[in-house]
């Protein structure tokens, strides 16, 4: 008999048949279960074990005895029976059954594998010709002794086998273990392993785990996963609270902050009276991310900063008041600077540039500081205006709303010098377009009652409103319709003569020069 034909009386049929199913196996893999692909590499290392122990048996039974024949080929078996179980316990526990709609916990996969290959070993023991019968006689003494100083590992094995069983805590969660908050990310047979926000990992014990209590954040049933937030903040007491709390709430409402939740809606409680003459008040908002929570806070905080400042409150330090005197010596700095830089934005608006000195004057004085923030939506298409919006510095996207769609689009921007709000101002209509603002934006709103007075006694300034409102329409025309350069202009004259009849009506005004 030749060597070639002694090996390829070796590679047995089996050996051929599981070379198909890695492969086939592998391909399943790598499309379903890609977290899977190392125990697809283990059983490929074992299946290449028991090919390199060809060529030994071959050897083995040329040359050596029958018993070294029997024990080499003991061992190929093993760890092709390790290949074939490990191959056949993926594809049957993270492909086939999720395929039908069921999830078994990897433990379990993990224990149905180790026990398929216990009854295997002794099977293929007792075909090498070991006496199986004395060896689990002998390993039921042993099983005793090492289960009585194996009892803690023995509780944790069997705490991994209930967590993942019943799916009380799974792989994802974040959870409260004592003192320590984190995310689970593996359940072993011995332990759970959290990462904490400190980019730290805690292991737990599972007996320990199944032992105490364990609060799982954002779980609800029926309910999606989201957590909720509270930040406190202090106001003076002289603010009255329905002011302090419908601005807070209008801020973070509707206002699309990433990971913030519309459902629950946020929203602000008063909840202390404090005997400095503060008032503690607590927002409460539903965190959609739970892996990202103090980024998230901070924004908030922002949008809740940026509103008092447009209310007028500074945020005040827990426990902290200033004296009478420092008070009034602040408020005093304050109106100084907030008298110049309302004098500065009304001198560098060119829709006022023509109107004498008293006139302008008046205008500074109806102005009221209103900062936002990034990502502030300043004003919606559909409301009505109260007041003139004039940027003193930073940048603004003017919106407008996609017919039949949620989805807006962006078609001008604004920024220093410029202004926004005139139609609803000048006319009474809705809005045409949205405002947001794209970086921390400085603006002065313009009092309607103010800017009515100016505009009654200075026809002209009228004018050259209606002139911007005509220039802005027909922008807007043109771009929903496609105008080209020569529609445009005959649109522009007839908006413009629409707008000056608009506003006449509007002020009762007997004549726009």
């Amino acid at each position: 008999m030749t060597l070639l034909a002694l090996w390829n009386e070796a590679v047995e049929a089996r050996s051929l048949l599981l070379f198909v199913f890695i492969v086939l196996t592998t391909a399943a893999v790598h499309r379903y279960a890609p977290e899977d692909k190392r125990r697809v590499r283990t059983a490929l290392l074992f299946f290449l074990v028991h090919v390199a122990l060809l060529p030994w048996a071959t050897v083995a039974r040329v040359e050596g005895t029958a018993d070294q024949h029997v024990q080499v080929r003991l061992v190929m078996w093993l760890f092709e029976a390790l290949a074939g179980i490990g191959l056949g316990t993926t594809l049957g526990f993270q492909i086939l059954l999720p395929r039908v709609g069921i999830r078994a916990p990897r433990i379990l996969r993990d224990v149905v594998g180790a026990t398929i290959f216990a009854v295997l070993a002794f099977v293929l023991l007792s075909r090498a010709g070991v006496e199986v019968t004395g060896l689990i006689a002998t390993s039921a003494v042993v099983t005793g002794v090492i289960g009585l100083s194996l009892q803690d590992t023995i509780g944790n094995l069997i705490g991994g086998l209930m967590l993942q069983s019943d799916r009380s805590i799974q792989v994802g969660d974040w959870i409260r273990f004592g003192d320590a908050v984190g995310r689970v990310v593996d359940i072993h047979w011995r332990y759970t392993a959290i990462e904490t926000r400190d980019w730290e990992t805690l292991v737990i014990p599972n007996g320990q785990l199944t032992k105490t209590a364990v609060l799982v954040y954002g779980e609800r049933k029926g309910a999606p996963r989201q957590h909720r937030r509270r930040l406190d903040f202090y106001v003076d007491a002289r603010i009255a609270p329905t002011e302090v709390q419908q601005t807070t709430e209008a801020a973070v409402q509707g206002a699309r902050i990433p990971r913030v939740c519309d459902e629950p809606a946020p929203h602000c409680l008063l909840m202390e009276h404090r005997a400095d003459g503060t008032l503690r008040y607590q927002f409460r908002y539903w965190l959609g991310d739970i892996d990202i929570d103090d980024p998230v806070d901070s924004e908030v905080r922002v949008r809740i900063d940026f509103a008092l400042r447009r209310l007028g409150v500074v945020p005040s330090l827990a426990g902290h008041r200033l004296l009478v005197a420092q008070e009034r010596e602040v408020d005093a700095a304050k109106a100084t600077r907030d008298a110049a830089a309302r004098d500065r934005v009304i001198a560098h608006n060119g829709l006022f540039a023509t109107l004498p000195d008293e006139d302008r004057a008046r205008l500074a004085s109806g102005l009221s500081f209103v900062p936002y923030t990034r990502g502030e939506i300043i004003a919606r298409q559909g409301t009505v205006s109260d007041g003139l919006m004039l940027i003193e510095s930073g940048r603004v996207s003017v919106r407008l709303m996609v017919p039949g769609t949620s989805a807006e689009r962006e078609i001008s921007q604004f920024d220093d010098g410029d202004f926004f709000g005139e139609l609803s101002l000048m006319t009474g209509e809705p809005r045409q377009s949205s405002i947001v603002a794209l970086t921390d934006v400085r603006a002065w709103r313009l009092e309607p009652a103010i800017f009515h007075e100016v505009v009654r006694r200075r026809p002209a300034l009228a004018e050259d409103v209606s002139s911007v409102l005509a220039r802005r329409r027909t922008e807007l025309e043109a771009l929903r319709e496609g105008l080209d350069e020569e529609a445009a202009a005959h649109r522009m004259r007839d908006t413009k003569e629409h707008f000056v009849d608009r506003i006449r009506s509007f002020f009762g005004l007997d004549e726009v020069s």
